[in-house]
């Protein structure tokens, strides 16, 4: 073992963060109400470095204000952030009471980042003889690596990784770690905004640096690239070397390596066991005890499994296969090394009850492939005598449409299950499917799957129909735990704390070296298909127990599983498009664009970036001096976010024309330009895909492409639907779309009388509000009044303000308050519900449509003003936002169900928010009009009636 002394330098915010989302399933709350769960898990991380390396010099380092010099370098930089959970908030500053109480230092320099003080720690410490391990999980430190400098990293799954330079060289197959500065710069990063060179990826980035050595390298030799990638890195020169600069961790922050005040000191330690006994942790006390004891009996039993501690090697080279199939130091550790663990059943519980997951290689399992002829034929036998079976399909590739079957994985017992592997010609596939078809047509067999709607999809290309009850894991999932991923990786080591084997693993990553599941040998093929089905079954046996506890099984069955059939066909379907139109409606929005360039660039004396906020902020606030104290970002930008332009846009032109700009940009790159090249070839229409997992309100969300967010207020934006056309000349579309389907559930759920009678009647309900707000006969009311009190009808569903009403129309913030408060005063059954409900939250945790879904809200009880009153706001709007999901839910489901009895040639084909258009043959439409208006209109049965507005047309803008 070498005598060479080392130094630990932590990463404390990678560390936080990592400990606040491993709790994230079972958040640690103590009686006062605290989250502790950052707290735990990174003092627990901590102790385990110290109990499995007992290094001889260590030190905390942290962020503080951000990176000053590099968002001068670069506004946007790490803009993209979203903000600080609360969680992590307050436990910084109990996290740095105990780092004194145990006598470690803390380092932090105002406007530097945790990279550049341990960056500049490194080399100093480097240079006194010492070998540094950073212990962090962030790529980025692996530019720092020399001979005596190396990455700690934690593994997900288990142990930890040690990168010295051989191990840096073959991850990003550099020379020197000093190139992966390069790497990054021509790559970019999006968790920290950094642009790259558009176009380049990581495999583009590691071609370049093995061809040009450099970022500058590359820049001089632009001569040997070819076609528009050429064009991309020549155009982008500037920016590369940008992204460089944003990706050095700088060595010269003003810290000073004192090796004397960085050695392990023995800790105060009954001024921590105070501290842990104020947040409650009990056995993280004890945890904190052993590590500090005597060498001897804090280091035995701290290896086990095959995980070497840096103390343990024999060569001063560090060795990093050291390794991730490791357990956690100390047995029922939890350990940031070895990632989460099932959800705790012991609330009181503050470390995890297993080591490292399970995986195929660990756990014991009976997968097999079924050979053709005979062994198919008594495999299907078995198949049919069972009552509940999961399948998985392997395909050639993610998009259904196109994807050919490569094998079929079939499991019904925990650890067992076959799989069935398809020839590549088509005719014998089909031939082979037909075998299966008595399964999946058979309606008294369960299917079980995980994201079913892929599989249906897949399989209808092969004229087969999965008939039967459905159970889908990832649908089921939602209900239980909506704020959480769904995908089958997450939920199996969430769940069962089991890794399954990675597609990576079989096919690579994305890129032309990507392997199709057809080149896969057979056995990892049945391995890897056969586990994914097996896992799934597990998982249902689990979901379908906690359904029944968060009371939505009866959601479960009777909207979300029956409304996949019907998404699976509208999908399926896909609409037409008329791809002229969007061109010739490109080319005048380029001329809308270069007029408004025009008239902004005189407005502003001379020509800059508008799509630059610093260029733009500068023109508006200091050349213009359009407003006397301008806002400003935190890195003191003035601030050109839409919110403050749109407060402005109204007494200055040249802003107004900003905003108009923008929106036209977006409309032309997002839709215009974009439609045409998301046209499916083989059917020739656009297939957009509705996911059910994603709004934790109950939405459906649209996306490739995003048919949901085609803005309708601006004449431009209108335009877009013009584009989704009819089948063909026998065919029409029909818009059906809930009128105020929101303030009709807000009436009927309040019970608010006035409102309630004021729909009764038919009467307009905007104008019914502005009679009684503005005292006026509903025949007088103005439209500027009926314009506002519109604007307050859907505020108040989404907790409008005096100051956001003011900004909405034309009133004065002392206007729109009196406006509020005589609006609650002339619906006070309103106000009173509203407060229910925040009332229901607090206690319970969260709300419930009509249909019980529910809304987990757990900063409801926040002590962060700003963070509880989001939570409040949504406390009141989701129940609503939600019930009207469940509504037009149902009603698809109904509707599907009547063109399919009746057989009819017309298609549902779109669902945007409270509007359906279908596909319409034109002999159907007075008949299918009726069926339509009826089935949305009785979908459920409120106090106030549901009303439907229909209208047809040649294009989706005139149905609409």
């Amino acid at each position: 073992m070498s005598d060479q002394k080392r130094l630990f330098l932590v990463d404390a915010y990678a560390l936080i963060f990592r400990g606040y989302y491993a709790f994230i399933k079972n958040p640690r709350i103590n009686s006062k109400g605290e989250d502790t769960s950052a707290i735990m898990g990174f003092m627990n991380s901590l102790l385990d470095v110290i109990k499995r390396e007992r290094p001889d010099h260590l030190a905390v380092c942290f962020d503080k204000g951000g990176s000053a010099d590099r968002v001068e370098m670069y506004e946007e930089y790490k803009a993209n952030r979203d903000e600080t959970p609360e969680g992590i908030r307050t436990a910084i500053p109990h996290i740095c009471n105990i780092l004194e109480a145990m006598h470690i230092p803390i380092m932090v320099k105002e406007g530097y980042e945790a990279d550049d003080v341990i960056g500049t720690l490194s080399r100093q410490a480097e240079k006194e003889g010492y070998k540094v391990f950073m212990v962090t999980p962030d790529k980025d430190f692996a530019q720092l690596v020399t001979e005596n400098i190396f990455m700690y990293k934690p593994v997900f799954g288990g142990g930890y990784d040690i990168w010295g330079i051989p191990e840096v060289q073959k991850k990003f197959e550099v020379e020197s770690p000093l190139q992966v500065i390069d790497f990054l710069g021509m790559m970019g990063d999006s968790s920290d905004n950094i642009p790259g060179l558009p176009g380049v990826g990581e495999k583009t980035a590691k071609k370049f640096i093995t061809q040009f050595g450099s970022m500058e390298g590359l820049l001089a030799n632009t001569d040997q690239l070819k076609g528009k990638m050429k064009e991309k890195v020549e155009a982008n020169g500037e920016l590369g070397l940008l992204s460089k600069k944003l990706a050095t961790i700088m060595l010269d922050v003003p810290v000073t390596f004192n090796a004397k005040d960085f050695e392990l000191d023995h800790p105060d330690v009954e001024k921590v066991k105070e501290i842990f006994q104020e947040l409650e942790f009990r056995r993280l006390t004890d945890n904190f005890v052993k590590t500090f004891t005597s060498g001897a009996e804090a280091t035995s039993g701290l290896s086990n499994g095959t995980s070497t501690s840096l103390s343990d090697q024999k060569s001063s080279s560090p060795n990093s296969n050291s390794s991730s199939n490791s357990s956690s130091a100390g047995a029922g550790q939890f350990s940031l090394f070895g990632g989460t663990s099932a959800p705790l059943s012991d609330q009181d519980s503050e470390t995890s009850s297993t080591n490292a997951r399970q995986t195929i290689e660990t756990t014991s399992h009976f997968y097999q492939s079924v050979a053709p002829g005979m062994a198919t034929t008594l495999f299907v036998k078995n198949l049919l005598n069972q009552s509940s079976v999961c399948f998985d399909t392997e395909t050639t590739g993610l998009n259904p449409l196109t994807a050919e079957l490569v094998g079929i994985a079939f499991s019904w017992e925990a650890g067992k299950g076959f799989y069935i592997p398809f020839p590549e010609d088509k005719n014998e596939a089909q031939a082979l499917i037909e075998t299966l078809r008595p399964f999946f047509e058979n309606e008294s067999i369960e299917k079980v799957g995980q994201n079913l709607k892929y599989d249906i999809k897949v399989l209808a290309k092969y004229n087969i129909k999965v008939k039967g009850k459905l159970f889908d894991t990832m649908l089921a999932h939602y209900l239980i735990n909506p704020d959480m991923r769904h995908n089958m990786d997450v939920l199996a080591e969430t769940y069962l704390n089991y890794t399954p084997v990675s597609i990576t693993e079989l096919i690579g990553k994305k890129g032309k070296n990507q392997l199709s599941m057809r080149d896969v040998p057979l056995e990892k093929q049945t391995e890897y298909a056969v586990e994914d089905a097996d896992i799934t079954l597990q998982l249902k046996e689990h979901f379908q127990k906690e359904l029944g506890e968060a009371d939505t099984q009866k959601l479960f069955d009777d909207i979300e599983v029956p409304l996949l059939r019907v998404l699976a066909d509208m999908e399926l379907e896909g609409i037409n498009l008329d791809e002229e139109f969007l061109n010739s409606l490109s080319e005048d929005l380029n001329n809308d664009i270069a007029d408004l360039e025009k008239s902004i660039y005189e407005a502003a004396g001379e020509e800059f970036n508008i799509g630059s906020p610093k260029q733009l902020g500068v023109i508006l606030f200091e050349k213009l001096k359009l407003v006397d104290k301008p806002k400003k970002t935190k890195t003191g930008q003035y601030s050109t976010a839409e919110d403050v332009l749109s407060y402005l846009a109204k007494d200055h032109k040249i802003i107004q024309d900003v905003l108009d700009y923008r929106g036209l940009a977006k409309l032309k790159s997002t839709y215009v330009d974009a439609l045409p090249t998301q046209v499916e070839e083989s059917t020739g229409r656009v297939h957009t895909d509705y996911m059910q997992t994603v709004a934790a309100t109950g939405r459906l969300s649209s996306n490739n492409p995003n048919l949901q967010n085609i803005p309708i207020r601006t004449e431009r934006g209108r335009q877009v639907r013009k584009a989704f056309i009819p089948r063909d000349e026998n065919y029409t579309l029909l818009a059906a779309d809930y009128s105020q389907i929101e303030l009709r559930i807000i009436a009927a759920l309040s019970k608010e009388t006035t409102m309630i009678e004021a729909f009764k009647n038919g009467e307009d309900i905007h104008a019914s509000t502005a009679s009684k707000v503005f005292n006026v006969p509903i025949k007088e009311v103005t439209r500027e009044q009926r314009s506002n009190a519109k604007t307050v009808n859907f505020g108040i569903i989404y907790g409008v303000s005096a100051f956001g009403l003011s900004n909405q129309t034309n009133l004065s913030r002392g206007e729109a308050k009196e406006l509020i408060d005589t609006y609650y005063e002339t619906y006070p059954k309103l106000k009173a519900y509203m407060s229910a409900q925040v009332d229901f939250a607090r206690d319970n945790g969260y709300v419930s449509t009509v249909l019980g879904r529910r809304r987990y809200l757990k900063d409801i009880n926040s002590r962060n003003a700003v963070v509880r009153g989001a939570a409040e706001r949504n406390a009141v709007n989701a129940p609503i936002q939600g019930s009207a999901a469940d509504i037009i839910k149902i009603a698809m489901i109904n509707i599907h169900q009547k063109l399919n009895e009746g057989n009819y040639k017309s298609k549902m084909l779109l669902q945007v928010h409270d509007e359906l258009v279908f596909d319409i043959y034109k002999p159907e439409l007075e008949t299918l009009k009726t069926i339509i208006k009826t089935e949305m209109e009785s979908a459920y049965k409120l106090e106030v009636p549901l009303d439907v507005e229909m209208d047809i047309g040649l294009n989706w803008l005139e149905a609409h």
